[in-house]
Order: C-alpha cells, then sequence, then structure tokens
C-alpha cells in the first residue's frame, strides 16, 4: 500500500500505515486500516484529514534527485501520446520519477532506466510511496547500453526520454515501437532538438516539437492580470510516430 497526505490547515505530511507523525500538534499514530476521507486525531485533539496521494502530490512529495518534471510536462507528455492503461512503456532518464509515476498511475506498465544507481534507489522508493511499484520497474543503467535486449522485450507501445543522447535511442525507435506506437522527447534545451528530430525523420512520421510555457493568472480587488513570479518556460517536448 502506498501513502497518504495528512492534512491540518496549510500543512501537509506524507505516511504509510502504521507509521507516526511527530509535530507541534502532537503526535499521531496512522492506522494500518486507514483509508481516504478519514479524519485522525494526535494526542493532543489536532485533527488531520487524509487524503490519497494524487498527481499534484507526488511532484511535491517525491524525494528528488534534480529537477523532476513539471505536472504540465507530464500531461503534454500523455496527452499526445495517450499513454494509459495496458499500455507498455520504456522510459529513460528517471531522476525523481514524477513520470513514471503519472504514467503508472494511468494504469501503464513502466520499466524505467537511470544511469545513477543512488538516484534510481531513491526512484524506487518514490514508486512505493506512490503506490505504484508494482507497474514500475526501475532498472540502474545506461538505456543505449540495452537496446538489443530491449528490442526482444517489447514491442513497446510508448517510448519517453528525459536523456542527453535521446537521439540514440529514437534512432532504434522503428525496432523497439510496435505500429502506431509514440516516441517523447523532454529536451532542456533547443540545440538538442534539431538532433532528436534528425533522428526521428528517417524513419517516424507526424514529427512535432513544442515550447512548453505557462503562465500563472493573478487574480485580485484591482484586477487580473499574469504573475510576475516564476519562470513559464521549462523546455521543449517533441513528438513522433511509428507508422
Amino acid at each position: 500500500m502506498g501513502a497518504f497526505l495528512l492534512v491540518h490547515g496549510d500543512r501537509e505530511y506524507v505516511r504509510r500505515p502504521g507509521e507516526e507523525l511527530q509535530t507541534d500538534l502532537g503526535v499521531l499514530d496512522v492506522p494500518e486500516d486507514v483509508s481516504h476521507g478519514d479524519e485522525l486525531e494526535t494526542h493532543l485533539g489536532e485533527p488531520f484529514s487524509v487524503r490519497e496521494l494524487r498527481g499534484p502530490d507526488l511532484f511535491e512529495h517525491f524525494e528528488r534527485t534534480g529537477a523532476p518534471m513539471m505536472p504540465r510536462d507530464a500531461g503534454l507528455v500523455m496527452g499526445h501520446t495517450g499513454a494509459g492503461g495496458g499500455d507498455r512503456v520504456l522510459d529513460a532518464g528517471t531522476g525523481t520519477g514524477v513520470l513514471a509515476a503519472y504514467l503508472a498511475r494511468a494504469g501503464a506498465e513502466v520499466t524505467t532506466y537511470e544511469t545513477d544507481p543512488e538516484f534510481a534507489e531513491v526512484a524506487r522508493e518514490n514508486m512505493e510511496l506512490g503506490g505504484v511499484a508494482d507497474r514500475v520497474e526501475v532498472r540502474a543503467g545506461d538505456v543505449t547500453e540495452h537496446l538489443d535486449e530491449l528490442v526482444e522485450e517489447g514491442p513497446f507501445d510508448v517510448i519517453t526520454l528525459d536523456t542527453g543522447d535521446s537521439a540514440a535511442v529514437v534512432e532504434r525507435a522503428p525496432e523497439l515501437l510496435t505500429a502506431g506506437g509514440f516516441v517523447a522527447v523532454y529536451s532542456p534545451f533547443v540545440e538538442s532538438i534539431k538532433e532528436t528530430v534528425g533522428a526521428a525523420s528517417d524513419s517516424l512520421t507526424d514529427i512535432r516539437t513544442f515550447e512548453t510555457i505557462q503562465r500563472r493568472m493573478d487574480v485580485g480587488e484591482r484586477g487580473t492580470r499574469p504573475s510576475t513570479a516564476g519562470v513559464g518556460h521549462t523546455g521543449y517536448l517533441t513528438f513522433a510516430r511509428k507508422e
């Protein structure tokens, strides 16, 4: 069983059934049979509501090993590839594991590669936290060194990549993907887009690249306007499809 959010006002804590929460509001023992919608009290009588972890909560509460993929980028990947229940997804550049967890929560079976063994172990713990460890296999290693065996393991319905050597995987995408399958590549820098598109252009179709920009709106008594805080740009997403 995964973890739950314990919420008191604007405070949020993540705990698993059977664990203990200690705060200045008191001590709370999370029951083994806790469920979404319960209300628990600390020994001081302070109430906490119990919520299931949802996608945005994973982004906020996963242990981070770098900058995780933003929820809006994960949403675009899922929206443009249609990844969901019953799909097999090959992912590389696991990092914190936000995208892998989103895909698994949508019902996909995910095999994801992370080059740093310590980061891979953190990602496995995050999958446990998110309740999707049974649908996400985190492998430590460089995906480009395992492409031949992955061809044998395939075909995959979707390939998602967030690595510096994504083009090398894209070149092998026709061997890895099922007919009609998609590849999605996240690039933080514009320079890598041309390499990715070049690798896709010989054998994939419907190649499209988008810059992901989102502006938050501030709504106040004086009026409504785009927020002056934060950066709207995150990166670039390239999609392509096997015929």
